[in-house]
């Protein structure tokens, strides 16, 4: 099935006004799929029942949230990989640089080989 898209108008980031306006694709989705639901999907293609899926996808969770924490990279074999990064003011000298100076941190997520070949062969359609 082909990935619907929309056009939308951006400027230019940072110039009062938004200076020169392109057209740009901007994904639509069509919905989201949660915890549960993968839990079904799973449970359809397995042998494995959905309380023992559903099990293991929320510990993975719990272990993956204590392992970040713990500042590990989580490598999850074809999926992909997540880690941690830091956002952190810039300061004059080395010294200066504190925990205090750190503003927030995020998740990166790093798709493995089999998601990224699937991105390169998607197909698109103007919703």
């Amino acid at each position: 099935m082909p990935v619907k898209f929309k056009i939308i108008q951006k400027g230019q980031p940072g110039v009062v006004g938004g200076g020169s306006k392109k057209y740009y694709a901007s994904p639509v989705y069509r919905g989201e799929k949660s915890l549960e639901d993968l839990t079904k999907d799973i449970e359809k293609i397995s042998t494995v029942s959905g309380a023992d899926i559903r099990a293991v996808l929320y510990a993975l969770v719990d272990v993956m949230q204590d392992s970040l924490s713990d500042g590990q990279i989580v490598r999850l074999g074809e999926l992909g990989s997540m880690r941690a990064s830091l956002s952190s003011e810039g300061k004059a000298k080395e010294e200066e640089v504190t925990a205090a100076a750190i503003k927030s941190a995020k998740v990166i997520f790093t798709p493995g080989t089999g998601i990224k070949n699937r991105l390169k062969t998607l197909k698109y359609e103007k919703a």
